[in-house]
């Protein structure tokens, strides 16, 4: 599809977002089994080393940054929104540049904030812990896109805003190849 006819295409609703944000939550596991906890248990069983909480943080949120960056700078879609006929554009209809992809990561993992904030405030602990990131990033999240007085048409969440991209429904007959 061309730019022009991208552009034209409607945003997904709200519970296609969550499924495809579900989804994406079952790719991430076997992209952080095989990226991190490979690796790690193998520092750890040969060697008896374990990294540090910071450390470990900052290097998950690389690993995924590159998962993203790279499928959304590649083809638009990651598996998940492969999966949903989802595809993420910046405001022309165009794949986003690595830097734009970037900056839409970053953008995007901002709901980790309110998530310290509410453990914060409200001492969570183990799985409430869990719990609580699965709510807000699967539902609260995704619905700042009903927040989008200036175009409502586009639903652009608050991380799409920032970053000046959107989510877009492919057509049923669009095939797409990564």
């Amino acid at each position: 599809m061309t730019p022009a006819e991208l552009s034209t295409l409607p945003s997904p609703q709200f519970w296609r977002r969550v499924s495809c944000c579900l989804y994406e939550q079952l790719v991430l596991l076997g992209v952080i089994a095989l990226t991190f906890l490979v690796p790690n248990l193998g520092l750890g069983i040969l060697f008896g080393i374990a990294l540090p909480s910071w450390l470990t943080f900052i290097y998950l949120y690389a690993v995924l940054g590159l998962y993203f960056v790279w499928y959304w700078s590649k083809s638009g879609q990651t598996l998940a929104m492969q999966t949903w006929r989802i595809r993420m554009i910046d405001m022309n209809g165009f794949t986003l540049t690595r830097r734009q992809a970037l900056w839409r990561y970053i953008y995007g993992s901002l709901w980790i904030i309110p998530c310290v904030l509410l453990q914060w405030a409200f001492h969570l602990e183990k799985w409430q812990i869990i719990e609580m990131l699965f709510a807000v990033a699967l539902f609260l999240w995704p619905l700042t896109m009903y927040l989008d007085r200036r175009s409502p048409a586009l639903r652009q969440s608050l991380p799409d805003r920032f970053a000046s991209t959107r989510l877009v429904e492919l057509p049923k007959n669009v095939v797409t190849i990564s």
